[in-house]
């Protein structure tokens, strides 16, 4: 699964785009990291490596509706 990892303080979230296993937490062990996202920017700033996402896509990977957002905004 592609999706996001919190990080950053309270009320102040930056966000990692990370591939992990679909059954764990949302914070948990991740397997791989594709990027990040940063909502509190004018405009929000992402960053994600395409052709990471294009081998994980690959292998099987399924990203979430917030992360294939993202794709449309990068290019």
């Amino acid at each position: 699964m592609i999706r996001l990892a919190r990080n950053g303080k309270k009320k102040h979230p930056h966000y990692r785009i990370v591939v992990l296993e679909k059954s764990k937490r949302r914070d948990g062990r991740y397997i791989d990291m594709l990027g990040h996202y940063n909502p509190k920017t004018n405009p929000a700033s992402i960053h994600l490596d395409k052709e990471k996402y294009d081998f994980w896509i690959g292998k099987g990977a399924q990203a979430t509706d917030t992360v294939k957002s993202f794709l449309g905004k990068i290019e």
